[in-house]
């Protein structure tokens, strides 16, 4: 009888920790790299030459540094410098 329940046991936490991952992966949002859309010192990365990453771009809305919007929204988020670009824009 105890092997029973220990084996019940067991297949209920395998299907409870499967359930748990499935729901996990389901609740991660999309995101893509959006360029000239980010406050100074809030970028994600790709901040330019002699920048190390993240929180390093200079100024706002700079050009080479991105931001991670949800996927589908870059190119249409409005900036005093423009619209949002997938590439790093030249300028």
């Amino acid at each position: 009888m105890k092997s029973r329940n220990l084996a019940i046991a067991a297949i209920a936490l395998a299907t409870l920790a499967s359930g748990a991952a499935l729901a996990q992966d389901k609740g991660k949002k999309e995101v893509e790299k959006c360029y000239g859309v980010s406050l100074a010192g809030k970028n994600d990365c790709a901040a330019g030459p002699g920048t190390s990453c993240a929180g390093t771009s200079k100024v706002d809305y700079q050009a080479n540094a991105w931001k991670h919007v949800p996927k589908g929204t870059c190119t249409s988020i409005k900036t005093p410098k423009g619209m949002g670009s997938l590439a790093p824009v030249k300028g």
